[in-house]
Formats: structure tokens, C-alpha cells, sequence
């Protein structure tokens, strides 16, 4: 049974997280029976939390038919990775020339944490650790208008961002990458560093693309 905070609230914390996690694939069906059930919590809440998970974009409504998971839309998706890489690109290009050796340790510590998270198979913390990872090498870029546009990109790219470190196993390749990237921020070589930054993200976008359409050959 889940904590009694807000059922509604409490109810849409648990189904969002089965479904950004993958425990509840794209066109699964949510049955509201056994969810209630299962959750303990009566049809009300559980009806508030799949309108409020429906708003962002994670369920759809189906009339007569019940609710089923949203399949991630591979054209937005795509989308959101590239515009990403764009704005980040440039911001990190600009934060690099003002780090400090205090920035270093904190993007360090933001590299630990990350790979902690892997190696703990915590998969509902690795979106938090990734984004206060690259919040850390753009925070010195002193932008706060551009970094609050990234994060709200984060936000909005966190189920595409663990269903391609988990269809793609592309943990240890993350891994890598921040390692390189961290490496070249800590040289102050803005070039560089933005340039990693542009293909990390923009990879991560193409191995999502390329196992989703993967997925959809098996099952069809």
C-alpha cells in the first residue's frame, strides 16, 4: 500500500514511476481494478492520478476502452534531443572559460554520484544524478534564463533518457562519456567540451531511436 500523503498525488508518484522506470512499457494497459487493488487506494484517486498523468503526456485516455501507457513518441523524442544538444552546446562553450577549481570538485562529485547510481541499478535516481551532472558544468556559464530552459528539457526528456540507458544498456557508455567530458572541462577546453556535450546527447537520441524502432519490429 502506498504512504497516505495526497491519494491522488501519492497514487500519480507511484504509476509515473512505474512508467518512467519501464515496469509499465509504452501500450500497456492500465487496469484500474487491479491497479486500486494493488496500490490500496479506491477507483477516485486512482481516476485524479490517471487524468494528471494523462496532462503529461504519459497516459491515454481511451473512451469506453480504460487507460493504457503512452508509447513514447519517437518524434518528439528526437526532437527534444537535438534542441538539447543545441542549447547546452553553446551554454556549456560558455561556462567552461569561467570554471574554478571548486566547479572541478563539484562536476566530480556530480560524476560519482551518477555512476553510484548506476552501479546501484537505481534506475528512478539516474535522471536526477544525470541532470545535477550537467547543471554543475553549465551552472558557471552564469545564465540562469538558458539553464532554467535546460532544465525544464531535462525534465521533460527523463522517460527518454531511462528507457535509452535501459533499452540500449548505455549505462557504461554514459559513463564514458561524462568521464571525457569532465576531462576536457577540467583542461578549459571549450571547444571540446562542447563539442562532447553535442554528441553525447545527440548519440543518446540515435540509440533510442534505433531501439525503439528495434522494439516495434519484434512485436509487430
Amino acid at each position: 500500500m502506498i504512504p497516505r500523503t495526497t491519494l491522488a498525488d501519492a497514487t500519480s508518484d507511484a504509476l509515473r514511476e512505474r512508467i518512467l522506470s519501464g515496469l509499465l512499457p509504452g501500450g500497456a494497459p492500465l487496469r484500474q481494478e487491479a491497479l486500486a487493488t494493488e496500490l490500496g487506494v479506491s477507483r477516485i484517486p486512482l481516476r485524479e492520478a490517471l487524468r494528471q498523468l494523462e496532462a503529461e503526456g504519459l497516459v491515454t485516455l481511451l473512451p469506453h476502452r480504460g487507460a493504457v501507457v503512452t508509447p513514447i513518441p519517437l518524434p518528439h523524442a528526437l526532437e527534444l534531443f537535438e534542441l538539447r544538444a543545441m542549447v547546452e552546446g553553446d551554454l556549456v562553450h560558455r561556462a567552461v572559460p569561467r570554471m574554478t577549481p571548486a566547479d572541478d570538485l563539484t562536476v566530480t562529485d556530480q560524476v560519482r554520484q551518477f555512476e553510484a547510481a548506476v552501479q546501484a541499478g537505481d534506475a528512478a535516481a539516474w535522471g536526477s544524478a544525470n541532470w545535477q551532472l550537467h547543471r554543475a558544468l553549465y551552472a558557471p556559464a552564469d545564465r540562469p534564463v538558458t539553464l532554467d530552459v535546460v532544465a525544464r528539457l531535462h525534465a521533460q526528456s527523463d522517460r527518454y533518457l531511462r528507457a535509452q540507458l535501459t533499452l540500449t544498456n548505455g549505462t557504461a557508455a554514459a559513463i564514458r562519456e561524462h568521464r571525457a567530458i569532465t576531462a576536457a572541462a577540467r583542461r578549459r577546453s571549450a571547444d571540446l567540451t562542447a563539442r562532447l556535450v553535442r554528441d553525447h546527447i545527440l548519440r543518446a537520441g540515435r540509440t533510442l531511436a534505433a531501439a525503439l524502432r528495434q522494439q516495434s519490429e519484434v512485436e509487430a
